[in-house]
Order: C-alpha cells, then sequence, then structure tokens
C-alpha cells in the first residue's frame, strides 16, 4: 500500500507466522462508538464484537462492523443486516486453521453478498442498499462493499487508506464503461427539453449506484459483486471510519479525521455526524462508526498520534494491486511499521471473484454450490471454469462448482442473458 515503487506483495502466511511467533505482539484492543442522524430511517448498521471462530475458544475470535444504506425503502437493509454474517461464515469450510480462515475470507465475502442478493430478490421485492462490511481478526482487517458507504483507515504513522471502492456512476469510470460495454445505458435525467439533469444514472432503473444488493427493477447490470481489500496494520493500530454517503457528500477523508482528532470514539462518531450535516442541514441519513485498534500496552486516547509536521498521504482508492511477489522472506522476519496490503480485488465477474489464487486444502466442497451452500448431487454442480472465453483455461471438472439456479445468476449478472435478476412477483 506503499507508492508503486515501493509496494511488495507478502505471503499471508509469512505476516501470520511472524506476529504469531512475535511474543511481544498480542491482539489489539478494539473501541468504537457510533452515531446517526435520521431522515428516512433506511440506514442500518450491525456490530458484533469478539465472535468466535472457533466454536467454544474464545481466543479466536473476531469483530464485525457494517452499515447498510437502503433506498427505495428499508427491507434490502434490514435483510442483509439479519441474514449477510451468517451467509459469509456459511461460504469458509469448517475446521480451517487461522491462516487459511483469513484468506479464506475474500472469496467468502463474495459469495455471500451474492447469496444474500438472490435470496432477497426472490421475496419480490424492489428495495435495495449500498453495504459497508468490515471483518477485523487479529491485526487483519478485511473489507467488503457495494455502493458509496465508504471504510476509510487511518493508520498510527498518519496515512489515510481507502479499504472500500465507490460504485457511484458519477465517478467510477471503470463501472460505467463495464455498464455500457454490457448492452446497459448510462447518463443523466433527460427533461425533455434536451437539459440533463442530477447525477449520472444506470438505465433502465435510474440508479446512481453500479453495485448494491437488492435492486431488482434495474435488471442484471447492476451486481452485488463487492470490492474486497484485505491489509495487516502496523502494530502501532489505527482509526476506522466507516460512514454512510451523508458523510461522504459533504467530509473528505482528512477533515472527518481531523475533526475528531483525540476523541474517544463515541464522541469521535458523534462529531463526524454533526460536522457533516451542519454546513447545510440533514439532507441524508449520516451514519457513522468509529472503531479504535489498539495495541494493548498503549492508552486507548488520544488516537492518532500526534503527526510530524509532514503532509500526510491519502491513498488512492483505485489503487491496483501489484502481482510482485518475493521469496526474500528474512526481510520480513522484523514486525513493518507500516500498513501492508495482503489482498484487493475489484472485478464485477462474479466467475473471476470466485476462483481462487491461493493453495487451500478443502477450500471447496465438491458437491456444495459455492454461492447458496446448497448440497447437491455428484454431476449437478456447474464448474465456474466450464464456459472459459479461452478453451485453454477450460476447467470443467474444476471447483468451485454452482448449482443451476445460481449459474443462471451469475449468467444474468455477466451479461450472458438479457433477463431480469429475477422475475419473481412482486408481493
Amino acid at each position: 500500500m506503499s507508492s508503486r515503487g515501493e509496494h511488495h506483495t507478502v505471503q499471508l502466511s509469512v505476516l501470520l507466522d511472524r506476529e504469531s511467533a512475535s511474543e511481544k505482539i498480542s491482539g489489539p484492543d478494539i473501541l468504537y462508538g457510533e452515531a446517526n442522524q435520521s431522515k428516512k430511517g433506511e440506514d442500518f448498521t450491525l456490530i458484533k464484537m469478539g465472535q468466535p471462530r472457533v466454536p467454544g475458544d474464545e481466543g479466536s475470535s473476531f469483530s464485525v462492523f457494517a452499515i447498510f444504506d437502503g433506498h427505495n425503502g428499508s427491507q434490502a437493509a434490514i435483510f442483509s443486516k439479519e441474514h449477510l454474517l451468517d451467509n459469509i461464515l456459511a461460504a469458509i469450510p469448517p475446521d480451517l486453521d487461522r491462516d487459511d480462515w483469513v484468506a479464506a475470507l475474500p472469496r467468502a465475502l463474495v459469495a455471500g453478498f451474492v447469496k444474500t442478493d438472490k435470496d432477497f430478490l426472490e421475496m419480490g421485492k424492489n428495495s435495495g442498499t449500498t453495504v459497508t462490511f468490515v471483518i477485523i481478526e487479529g491485526w487483519i482487517i478485511t473489507a467488503a462493499s457495494v455502493g458509496d458507504s465508504r471504510c476509510i483507515f487511518e493508520s498510527a504513522e498518519g496515512d489515510i487508506y481507502y479499504l472500500s471502492a465507490d460504485h457511484r456512476l458519477e465517478c467510477n469510470e471503470e463501472e460505467r464503461i463495464r455498464i455500457t460495454s454490457r448492452g446497459g445505458e448510462v447518463g443523466r435525467l433527460n427533461t425533455g427539453g434536451g437539459a440533463e439533469i442530477g447525477p449520472i444514472r444506470c438505465w433502465p432503473g435510474g440508479l446512481c449506484l453500479s453495485r448494491s444488493i437488492g435492486d431488482m427493477d434495474t435488471g442484471p447490470l447492476i451486481v452485488p459483486v463487492p470490492h474486497v481489500k484485505q491489509v495487516k496494520m502496523s502494530s502501532g493500530g489505527g482509526r476506522l471510519i466507516i460512514s454512510s454517503d451523508g458523510v461522504w457528500d459533504a467530509l473528505s477523508a482528512e477533515k472527518a479525521f481531523e475533526c475528531c482528532q483525540g476523541m474517544p470514539p463515541e464522541a469521535a462518531a458523534a462529531q463526524v455526524v454533526k460536522a457533516a450535516i451542519e454546513p447545510k442541514g440533514i439532507r441524508d441519513d449520516t451514519t457513522c462508526i468509529v472503531i479504535d485498534i489498539l495495541p494493548r500496552e498503549k492508552p486507548a486516547a488520544p488516537l492518532p498520534q500526534p503527526k510530524r509536521q509532514t503532509k500526510r498521504v491519502l491513498k488512492s482508492m483505485f489503487k491496483k494491486k501489484t502481482s510482485e511477489s518475493t521469496s526474500q522472506t528474512d526481510k520480513y522476519n522484523v514486525e513493518p511499521d507500516i500498513v501492508e496490503e495482503l489482498y484487493e480485488e475489484e472485478s464485477a465477474m462474479l466467475s473471476e471473484r470466485l476462483d481462487t489464487k491461493y493453495p487451500l486444502c478443502n477450500m471447496f466442497r465438491l458437491f456444495t454450490c459455492a454461492i447458496c451452500q446448497v448440497d447437491m448431487k455428484p454431476g449437478e454442480g456447474i464448474s465456474i471454469h466450464a464456459e472459459s472465453p479461452n478453451p485453454e483455461n477450460s476447467r470443467p471438472w474444476d471447483g468451485p462448482f454452482l448449482c443451476s439456479s445460481c449459474q443462471e445468476k451469475k449468467e444474468s449478472m455477466e451479461g450472458k442473458r438479457g433477463v431480469p435478476r429475477y422475475n419473481s412477483d412482486s408481493d
């Protein structure tokens, strides 16, 4: 996550082994606070602390923080809050050790988002929701996002990192290209006299976002496949801010951190919301969660530590992870003092996101759908590699496998069929 010339990809197993081998480094303390000013009542949060990765083992815990910003009603946001975490965890094979569990999170997040979307659309509701979903396990942060809520991180060293991507069509050219290349239309609302007003939207449906959960009426081009980013913090920890677009429409990342510097998390969250709505009043649901991730031997406040008189570095939202790797593990034997990127993937193609780039034993259960987790008979599953555009890469015998329903969902999302995302009758 440093500049391109300085960036190094480090194997996850190396990082985790180094952490566990160091007697000086223990799991962090996590403190949080949340605040909200409601206008439409469509923002919801999910906070779960100390969730056991291994049932009955309190030492294997992780924490979850999420914001669901609904639109066209609150049904999709409420449904996602109630079911998304369970769907993510169901996509992780049982009995994985910690290294493999953490490495499996990105694929499981993709599967969980898509299953939640699929299940909600079967209810025939037109509501939709953005989601920013964060799992903290030890010093590892894994964030998944669809829509325009954001998660940003300020390290103890004073750098600011975007852990989410913004899927608002107005500012994301890649998503506009993706939609138009598959036959969709992108443009502003035409008033009839030739004048165009408002933000750039996708048609049909008129949604200004390119990814969400729900939104049955928008067709297959609005997808639930999340951007996923995984980083390892330095041992100094840092502060996370997760907020709905009511905050980011008014504040930059730097302003959000500056306005609450030195405050404990609960006061900080309230201050961010206050700073966002003060200039023009409340125009949208405005929700903020502030999380301090602290070394246990250090006091809880103030965080972040005072900076040297140098300009902070704002990391690019759309920075691509390089494929560079190194076998010189000796150079990583000391605890780093910077945030290190472990994984980042932005692709909206479900087949690409379900594939794996890391070797994991029993990663794919051959007779279980990789999305909905339904058990299948031998031979029923359809490999995600079965329809590879490159015949040389076609591996129809190789997993992961999808059931026929989820295969149809994948084809619809990837623009292979001009059909709605679901044809369920509305209630």
